[in-house]
């Protein structure tokens, strides 16, 4: 199956070096625009194409499993989760999936410690103090935030991202903690000068801030639900740069709003772009827009891995980055 012959279809724009390379090895459609293929457009992808090219806004279902071609033999998803697709169906269809996992680690461990000194140290309101054109002068006892050498970071999930937040909160001089599905090797919590909580509400119910860095699946969704929120100290902080679905929004605005936590940092959201408007409001809380891997070094990296995942599916051989059901 040389590559130049295989029909690639790509549902978003990427990066330029990324689709030119592509160009260059493939048969491929690009998109015209960078807004997300409806429905439509994605079943009709999956009938033409040998190789769909999606990423996490395309939501690929049993049902477009269903309609896809006999042609598609391998979805190269553009980004590390793939809760997006539904790998079991796509197995049982003989189609492949692989993705990019271990590209945006840095990038969104940055993110997370930025999120934990924009909250502590009330940057965002800073800001509009200074764009609003409101500035007095100094005051011994204005804008006055907190401190983060000392706090105790607790850690939802030590994978990859959660290892490398540790690694940087260490150096701010702040105390690891962690939850986690299996305990980590002694040599590495040793590394890390982690203390391992097997109880995720004995964890939280001591920390000063929570970072949440596990995956959506079943048994994460909600797990920072109400009951869980209410756990955590009137001074705590939660910060999520992973996935929405594991923190109850509604919940965690509701606390925020009467004073039951000190505020939230969040790169991620429960019903994807559609934010709860009065967690707009609070002045407490940082929102950016699921921004924790967008560096362009990052988004060219995925590209690559992309890239090498076709090029080896096209030669005959596993493409590397491989996701089986097992492993989800």
């Amino acid at each position: 199956m040389p590559g130049k012959h295989l029909s690639v279809v790509v549902t978003r724009r990427l990066p330029d070096v990324v689709e030119t390379r592509l160009c260059e090895l493939f048969d491929v459609r690009l998109r015209d625009d960078d807004t997300p293929m409806t429905r439509d457009e994605l079943a009709d992808a999956m009938k033409t194409a040998d190789i769909l090219v999606p990423t996490i806004t395309d939501q690929i279902d049993a049902g477009l499993l269903a309609g896809a071609g006999e042609r598609l033999r391998l979805i190269a998803n553009y980004g590390a989760g793939v809760d997006n697709i539904d790998v079991s169906t796509a197995r049982q269809r003989g189609i492949q999936v692989s993705n990019t996992p271990g590209v945006t680690t840095d990038d969104t461990a940055d993110m997370t410690l930025a999120l934990i000194l924009a909250v502590t140290r009330r940057i965002p309101e800073g800001l509009r103090v200074m764009q609003g054109d409101d500035w007095a002068g100094w005051s011994p006892t204005a804008m006055l935030g907190g401190r983060i050498g000392g706090r105790r970071l607790g850690i939802l999930g030590m994978g990859r991202i959660g290892q490398a937040v540790a690694r940087r909160a260490a150096a701010f001089g702040m105390q690891i903690h962690y939850h986690n599905r299996k305990r980590l090797r002694p040599d590495v919590e040793q590394a890390l000068d982690a203390t391992y909580w097997e109880s995720l509400d004995q964890m939280v119910a001591r920390m000063d801030v929570l970072s949440v860095n596990c995956p959506h699946t079943p048994s994460t969704f909600h797990l920072m639900n109400a009951r869980r929120l209410k756990l955590m100290k009137p001074d705590a902080v939660l910060v999520n740069t992973s996935r929405g679905e594991v923190v109850d929004e509604n919940a965690l605005t509701r606390m925020i709003r009467a004073g039951e936590l000190a505020g939230a940092g969040l790169d991620v959201f429960e019903k994807a772009h559609e934010i709860n408007p009065r967690l707009k409001e609070l002045p407490n809380v940082v929102l950016l827009p699921h921004m924790g891997s967008a560096t362009i070094e990052g988004r060219v990296e995925m590209g690559e891995k992309v890239i090498i995942n076709i090029k080896t599916f096209a030669d005959g051989h596993r493409p590397p980055d491989l996701v089986v059901p097992a492993m989800l």
